[in-house]
């Protein structure tokens, strides 16, 4: 094996065992009444061109995330005024912090 073809397989094995390192777990709050996700409650902003965003308000924290079909398309449901926000999105958090908004 020439030494161009041993510098390329090396580099190969490096960059694949890279894609191991999944970082830290951003399913769980690390606020201070931490807890996974899913037991905070979730509401909908509407954006300005009328498409869903998941949004959770921990206090501290706050978590967004576009709502998508089961093919990866955005969700443009129209349930309420672009901008606006519905649902119970600061709900399932206990914090001792307010929130001044």
């Amino acid at each position: 094996m020439t030494f161009a073809k041993s510098l390329v397989l090396l580099s190969a094995v490096a960059a694949l065992g890279a894609c191991t390192d999944a970082g830290p777990d951003k399913s769980i709050d690390r606020g201070i009444d931490a807890k996974h996700l899913s037991q905070l409650k979730a509401g909908i902003w509407i954006d300005p061109n009328g498409c869903d965003h998941w949004i959770i308000d921990d206090g501290v924290e706050g978590y967004l995330s576009a709502r998508l079909d089961k093919y990866g398309k955005p969700v443009c449901s129209g349930t309420a005024a672009p901008t606006m926000v519905t649902g119970d999105f600061k709900g399932g958090s206990t914090s001792l912090i307010g929130d001044p908004i």
